[in-house]
Order: C-alpha cells, then structure tokens, then sequence
C-alpha cells in the first residue's frame, strides 16, 4: 500500500496513445483512437476535447468548436480536460473561452491555487489588466507568497501604461502601485531583484526620480545584482533626468577608470561636461565637489582624462581597448560643433584616425568606427589621408601578374579597410568608367587570392575576402546605373553567384542578389534567395518588402501568394507568440520586459508592411479567383471585407523597414538621407490607400446589384453600402489627383528603399482606368433607380465610360509591347518596366471585368423589363437602349482585348525561349566567372518564362469569364 501513491491514473494511460498521435501529427488516427475510447468510457470528457484538437487540425473548425463547447458548459475541473480546452481555443484564436472555463473552475474549488494560477494567466493572454490585479490579489490571500503580490502591482502599472488618461494613470494607479511595495518594504518584504526592479519602475513613472535614486543607493539597491553596473547605470539615469551634472560627470569618470572600453559612458561624461560649462558650474572651495566624487568640469581636465586612458592601453602589453581612442575623436566633434578653441588640444583628426588604424585596422569594426568621423576630415586631405594608411599596409605575396597581395589574414583586413575607408570618402566615385573597370578587376584579384584563407572552412563560415567581391560588385552597380550599360549588372550577377559558391551564408551576397533579380525584372531567383536567407520572427516585418514589393508585379502570382501567406503567418501569431512571453516575464519575474512585449505587439500590429501585404493579399485573391474559382460574393465573404469601415489606423502606422539591411560603403552625400526616407513612406502611405480604397469598392460590387430592396434599402444595409461607394470613390478620385506624377520624383540611392508602384500605376494609366471602371458601380445603381425609359443622358455617360475604359486598356497594352528580355550587340537588355506595365493591365482587365459582371446583373433584368413592356405594347419594335448596345461593344472590346494580350504573350514566350545563351560575350572573365554569368542570365530566362506563362494562363480564365457577361 505504501506505492499506492505512484500507481498511475488509469485514465492518463487510456489517453496517452491519443496525446501521442497528436505530437507527431497523426490526427485522423488520434481521432479513431478517441471515438474507441468513448465507446467504452463515455464519461472522459478529456477524450472528447483531444478529439475536438483533432478535428481543428484536420479543418473541421465547426464540429470541433461545438465538441469543445459541449465539454465546456459542464465546467470540468480535472487538470486533463481542462489543459486539453485550453490549447483547443488557443489553436482556435479565442483566449476569452479560457477565461470562462477557470472561472467556472475557481467556482467549484475556490482555494486551488492552480487553478486561479491558470485564471491569472488566462487575463494576460487577452490585456485584462484589471482582473489580472484582482486575481493577483486572490491568489496572495489564498497562498501568501511574494511573486502572486507582485503580480497585482504590475497589473497595476500595466493599467496606467495602457490608461488612455495620463492623469488617471499619474494619480490613481501608479500611486496605488506605489502604496503597495511601500507596505512590503516597510515590512522588510522585498525578497527578489524583481521586486526592486518593479519599485524603481513605479517611482521612475511618477516622476519620483529623488525617491528612485534612494532606492538604488540604498539597501535595496543592494539586490540588483543580475546585470553588470546595474546599479551605477540607473543611478546615472536620474542624475540625468534630475540635472545633477555634477554626480553624472564624476560617476562617468570613476566608472571609465574601470571600464574605459563602455561607449555607453562616454556620450554621459561629455554631455555632462557640457551642461557644467553652460551653468559656469565650479567645484566648493573645500570638501568634495560632490557625492560621486571629483568633477571634471573644465575641457582640459576631460581632455587629460582622455589622453591618460589612451596611455594606459598603449603600455599595456596585451591587446589595447577601441574606447579611448574614440573617445577621443568623439570629443573633437562635439567641441567642434560647439566652436570651442580647446579641438586642438586634442590634436589633428587625420594624425589620430591614422594612429586608431595602425592600431586596429586589423579588427573588421576599425572601418564602422572611422566612417563615423570622417567629416572631420578636409576635402583637400582626402588622398593624404588614404596614402598615409596604404604606406602603413604590408603586401608581401606577389602574384603571378606582378600583383602584390596580403601575406595573412591580419594584412588583408588592413587591406580591405584602406579599401572601404576609400570609397567612404568618395573616391571610388570619382573614377571614370576605365578607372573603375580596373578598379573592378583589382578588387576581384584581391577576393580571389584572399579565398585561401579560407580554405577548410565551414559552410556556414565566412571567408576572410568576401567583402572585397562586395565592394566590386558595388562598383559594377555604379557604372550600371551611370552608363546605363546593363551588361555590368549580368556581371555583377555573376560575380555574387561566384562569391556565394564559396561563402554559402553570405546573407549581404543573397540580399544584394534579390535586389538586383528584381531590378531586371526576375522574381523566381529573387525568391530562391530570399527563402535562403531563412527570415526568423521580426526580420518578415522588417525585410520582407523587400520580395513583397516585387512579387505580385513581376508577374509571379503563385509565389506572391506564397510570399504573403508567410508575412501573414508571422503577423497573425504575433498576438500569440507575445502573450507566452508576457506569461513567462509575469512567471520569471522580468517585468520590465512587459511593457517592452505590448510595444512590440503595438508596433508589429501597428506595421505598414503588415497593412501593405494584408490588402495585396486580398486584392490578388479577387485578381485570381472571383468569378474563376468562386464568385466575387463568396470571395469578399471569406475575406470578411468591410465597405463601410477601414480596418486600417491610418495614424497609427509605422514603418518598421530596415532601409540600412544592405552594408554600404558610399560616401554620406550618397547614402539614403533623412528626407528620402521621409518620401519613400509618403508614397507607400499613397500607393496604400489607393490599393486599400480599390479594395473596398471591389467588396462594393458583392452588393446584390437588383432586387426587389434596392428601391427601400436601409432595412438590409444595401442603401449603406451604396452610399459607402460613393464616398470611397471621392476619395479614391482626390487621392489620384493628389499624387498626379511629378516632373521629379524623388530618386532613391539603389541599396535604398524600392521605388513605390505608385509612380508606373499613374504613367501607365493603371489607376485611372480602375477608378473610371469602379465609378461604373455607382452610375448603374443610379440607372437601376431611374429604369431604361427616361434615362437617355445617364446612358450616354455610362457608354462613354465603356469606351474611355477599353481606350485606356488599350492604351496600357500598348504601353506593355516590346521585348522584355532582349540580345543587342552579344548584351542582354532586360525591361522590367514592360512586365510590371503588362501585369497593371492585366489587373485593370481584371477590374473592368469585375465591374462588367456587376453591371450585367443589373442590365438583365431591366433588359427583361424592358421585352415585357413592348411585347403588351404592339407595335413596330424600338431600337435597342443606348446602354444595352453600348454594353455590347464593352464585352467584344474586352474579348478582342484579351486575344490581343495573349497573341503578346505567346510572342514574347516565343522570343524569349529562341533567344541563344552562347552568344553572350563576357570579356576579362575566367571560364568560371562566365559559367556564373550565364547561370545568372539562363535564371532570368526562365523566370521572365514563368511570368508570362501564369499572366497568360489567367486571362484565359478570364477570357471564359467574359462568356457569361451576355445580357
């Protein structure tokens, strides 16, 4: 009897073969295993839930909802059914049903601590941050323990955070916090790092920074021990916020002796210098200047200390320490953007970047740290500058052309700097095209020799030369884009594939290659690199545009689907993924991490790209299925699209875009300015917003376009939707007239951001052509209003609009013609403004087309009126009404339209596949390099192929679609 207590429950082995079929993804077979379990044991309810799991996972959300739901109303409290419906509504998306199921829980067994454990945990998974205090607070009366308390109090500041009123926040709550650690502390309570952590956070959010700094000097302050100058870090923080510059200088500098090396102490100690010699602060005559000791309030005492630290590190025999010597050059431009006389006490800038790199110019950071001060440097000391370091790089291995090349690793990286630091300051730049050719063939010469560095390296290592290839294919791009010799791209291609065959990891090569793919028009490999580079969690938010924007108007509508599908996933499980880690901060401790949680759930809820691929998405979705697959009602149904609301905060949104993902060396004049940024969201904003309002007046059209409650419509929403129309095309129609192309865009640098799709929509007449074709919607519902009969000059407006949007359809076809992929003079000539002009045509078809079927159904029945009307009316028969005929001329306009389009497309797959690799000349490459080239050229072939054949397969569909619109 004595074993009695490890016998297992016998019910946790009749469920164990199911709990096993569902880890290893075995569903169907979990599910039979649970009905044969139920046959003999109709009261588990936890074999129920398992499979209800089942079910959700195999798409039967219904059935499984309902299983669920049926085990839910009995209110189990067996630990098995109730873990079993919590991760059953967590893989439905609805935290709130676990709510109610441990509130009925802690009902029934109202002292399990478990259980209101659960409950607590179930408030954080939905924000109820005032049930989360009070659940907290039972929790601590049920079992006294201090984490349960401290739970309460961040409830507390958590509802303060989120209050839309700061005066609440400052007066109710987080003085109620406040009270609350009080009471622990004067009770000699605080036991953890966290509570303390907790305490500094409510003081230092009320403002209490005095009350704060006590705090961390005091005996509390003695439990932050889990980070490294914690509490000399935070004491810094309000002597900052408090402008007690003295305490902050003389911290800084007691902190510097012991870790010259912290640049976080530097920007504190020279600020705090500053603010002392704006006050003419001077220390007492007597005693200590203040309670952190000596205060350096002069610039020659700073100076002093600087110089001291460096000569610390230069007689110390190990390897010296970056910060001083930085700091040293930090301090230079911060006196010279004062003005102040005391720069040269310091010494010449290109004496000391000089001396910095001999120093560490072996380190692959010495190129970071000097770009940052290199304005401090003269124009007319440029070249000195350079040759000064060049004198200072040992090449010692001479090549078999007379080269002479780095006999190590350390040579090299000194090597490679002089290189970078070269085209930082511009002088790259101001080579002419032979310059640069020779430049080109320096630097791969130098990668080249460099790979034997390498050798035996892992595949997920580096090689010591790879940025020597990087820096010549940025060189390559340069004389791309100013000669407009397009054959430097095919090379820079080619040099990229050669540099990733070495270094497979390389995820700058990658980068650059699905830029450049996308640039000549070629998604498919764009795709293979991307995919590649294997994005984790935030990176689809943050890099994702970059094969998002390209996917869908290259013509690549399977992989744009795809492309989206993984963006979204990140997104919608963001919701998700946040409320573990919350869960976990609130169980560890880690509540300072909280609010950083929500904001990065804000942030990724609030994205731009987020919006941006959420509505390409749909609007893709419509441009292939509806009416092919499924009709446009049930299409915008499953996309539970609204006419009416804007499911976008246009305020709110952010852009989350990494446009410095690319390693760039270019001088600052040509990398991408504050202002370019600026302009590049003010487009994506515009291109949003149109994309967004298209969207909607599409959803527009699922209206019920005739029927018997169109003439008294606001019972059943119609008349609603109907006046939405309109409203949305006034401000599609003054959103197109705001964003009228320009005579000068703004150029973007090429490792920018892309360019938006706004500017070739406008040139080619794309949204003009959809907005006429939307504005059909709202004119036929005004010609459903009024009849056939008196109507004449409604019809005349409706018919001028058939025949403006065939015009511009026609115009835009015309726009497209021309060989996408070209061989002139042994160069491939590639044009990707002709394929993403073919793809807007093909989405204006597709609206159009939308837009006819739409009208259709309203003509067929006043068509139908109309006979019945003249067959009792005897008499010779009336020409046919203006609209109907002018319909007629639509529908064969649209047919010759698509027989056009696809005659263009099998010519182009025709031309494109008779074109002949061989005969592409690639002069100073070795056979290696022209086999990667003409790799890279046979690449773009095919996807140019792929394009053209998904484009023509769907306005094939479309073409039988066009069948049906006979009234």
């Amino acid at each position: 009897m004595a074993a009695r207590g490890n016998v297992q429950d016998p019910n946790d082995r009749r469920l164990r073969p199911i709990y096993d079929y569902l880890d290893n993804g075995n569903n169907k077979m979990a599910i039979q295993q649970a009905d044969k379990l139920l046959k003999k044991h109709k009261e588990l309810h936890c074999a129920k839930v398992l499979k209800a799991i089942g079910l959700q996972r195999t798409g039967k959300q219904e059935e499984a909802f309902s299983l669920g739901q049926e085990v839910a109303s009995l209110e189990p409290t067996d630990d098995n059914s109730l873990q079993a419906l919590t991760i059953l509504y967590r893989e439905m998306h609805r935290p709130e049903l676990v709510i109610k199921l441990y509130e009925a829980a802690v009902k029934k067994v109202p002292l399990s601590e478990d259980f209101h454990t659960h409950l607590f945990m179930a408030y954080v998974r939905v924000g109820e941050y005032k049930k989360m205090q009070q659940a907290g607070m039972t929790l601590y009366k049920i079992k006294p323990k201090n984490p349960y308390y401290y739970w309460s109090v961040m409830s507390l500041v958590m509802q303060a955070i989120s209050a839309q009123d700061e005066k609440l926040a400052q007066n109710m709550f987080l003085p109620l916090a406040e009270r609350m650690v009080e009471k622990m502390v004067r009770e000699e309570k605080i036991e953890a790092e966290a509570e303390v952590q907790l305490y500094f956070m409510i003081l230092e959010r009320l403002g209490k920074c005095v009350e704060a700094l006590e705090v961390v000097r005091g005996p509390l302050g003695e439990k932050l021990t889990s980070e490294l100058q914690s509490r000399e870090s935070k004491c810094m923080k309000m002597y900052g916020r408090l402008e007690r510059w003295p305490e902050c200088n003389a911290l800084a500098a007691r902190l510097l002796l012991t870790n010259p090396d912290d640049w976080q102490l530097y920007p504190s100690y020279f600020d705090s210098l500053f603010h002392l010699m704006d006050q003419s602060w001077s220390p007492p005559h007597a005693g200590e200047h203040c309670s952190e000791g000596v205060v350096h309030h002069t610039v020659s005492e700073v100076v002093r200390f600087v110089e001291e630290r460096i000569q610390v590190e230069d007689r110390k025999e190990s390897r010296a320490l970056r910060g001083p010597y930085l700091a040293r050059l930090e301090l230079i431009q911060r006196l010279r953007d004062r003005g102040a006389a005391e720069e040269s006490m310091l010494g010449l800038p290109l004496e000391l970047m000089v001396q910095f790199f001999n120093k560490f110019g072996d380190k692959p950071c010495c190129i970071t740290d000097l770009q940052l001060y290199l304005h401090l440097l003269p124009v007319d000391q440029h070249v000195q500058f350079i040759n000064r370091l060049s004198e200072a790089v040992l090449l010692e291995e001479q090549g078999d052309d007379g080269s002479m090349f780095p006999a190590d690793t350390g040579a090299l990286q000194r090597h490679l700097c002089v290189c970078q630091l070269t085209r930082a300051l511009g002088l790259h730049h101001l080579l002419d095209r032979e310059g640069k050719l020779r430049l080109i063939a320096e630097l791969k010469a130098h990668y080249r020799h460099g790979l034997k560095f390498g050798d035996g390296a892992l595949k997920t290592e580096l090689q010591f030369s790879d940025s020597y290839c990087l820096m010549a294919a940025h060189v390559y791009i340069d004389l791309w884009k100013e000669t407009g010799d397009q054959q430097m791209a095919w090379m820079c291609l080619g040099l990229l594939h050669e540099g990733l065959s070495r270094s497979p990891s390389n995820s700058q090569f990658k980068l650059l290659l699905l830029l450049l793919y996308c640039c000549v028009g070629a998604f498919e490999p764009a795709v293979d690199q991307y995919s590649s580079l294997d994005a984790k969690h935030v990176q689809h938010d943050t890099i994702g545009f970059l094969v998002t924007r390209y996917a869908e108007p290259l013509g690549q509508f399977a992989a744009a689907s795809q492309s989206y599908n993984f963006s979204l996933r990140f997104f919608h499980s963001n919701q998700k993924d946040t409320s573990e880690y919350i869960i976990h901060a609130y169980k560890f401790g880690a509540f300072e991490k909280i609010p950083e949680f929500i904001a990065l759930r804000s942030r990724l809820n609030q994205s731009l790209h987020f919006a941006q691929v959420r509505t390409e998405r749909m609007l893709l979705d419509l441009m292939l299925e509806a009416d092919i697959v499924v009709s446009l009602e049930e299409s915008i149904r499953s996309m539970c699209l609204s006419v009416e609301d804007d499911d976008i905060c246009w305020d709110t949104l952010r852009d989350n875009r990494d446009l410095t993902v690319f390693t760039c060396w270019d001088p600052k004049d040509r990398r991408l300015s504050e202002e370019q940024r600026r302009r590049s969201l003010e487009d994506e904003l515009v291109w949003l917003r149109i994309r967004s309002l298209t969207l909607r007046l599409l959803a527009s059209l699922s209206v019920p376009a005739h029927s018997p409650a169109t003439q008294n419509s606001s019972e059943n929403g119609i008349g609603d939707k109907c006046s939405a129309a309109r409203l949305l095309l006034e401000q599609l129609n003054r959103t197109l007239q705001a964003a009228a192309p320009e005579e000068k865009r703004t150029q973007f640098p090429f490792l920018g951001p892309p360019c938006s799709r706004l500017d070739l929509a406008l040139s080619c007449g794309s949204c003009q052509c959809q907005a006429a074709a939307l504005q059909l919607s709202v004119t036929m519902q005004d010609l459903d209003a009024v009849g056939l009969e008196d109507s004449t000059d409604l019809q005349t407006q409706i018919c001028n609009t058939f025949r403006s949007v065939t015009a511009q359809l026609r115009e835009m076809l015309k726009k497209s013609r021309g060989d996408f992929l070209e061989l002139k003079e042994n160069c491939f000539i590639s044009r990707q403004h002709l394929l993403e002009t073919l793809v807007f045509f093909v989405e204006s078809l597709c609206v159009v087309l939308l837009t006819a079927s739409y009208c259709s159904k309203i003509l067929r029945p006043l068509k139908t009126s109309l006979q019945k009307k003249k067959k009792k009316k005897k008499g010779p028969n009336a020409p046919l009404p203006l609209v109907l005929s002018g319909f007629q001329d639509l529908t064969s306009s649209l047919q010759e339209l698509l027989t056009e389009s696809l005659q263009q497309v099998r010519g182009q797959e025709s031309h494109i596949t008779s074109l002949k690799l061989s005969t592409l000349t690639l002069d100073g490459h070795t056979q290696d390099g022209a086999s990667f080239v003409s790799s890279a050229v046979d690449r773009v072939q095919s996807s140019f192929l792929r394009s053209l054949q998904e484009v023509g397969e769907l306005l094939r569909k479309r073409a039988e679609t066009l069948k049906n619109l006979k009234i």
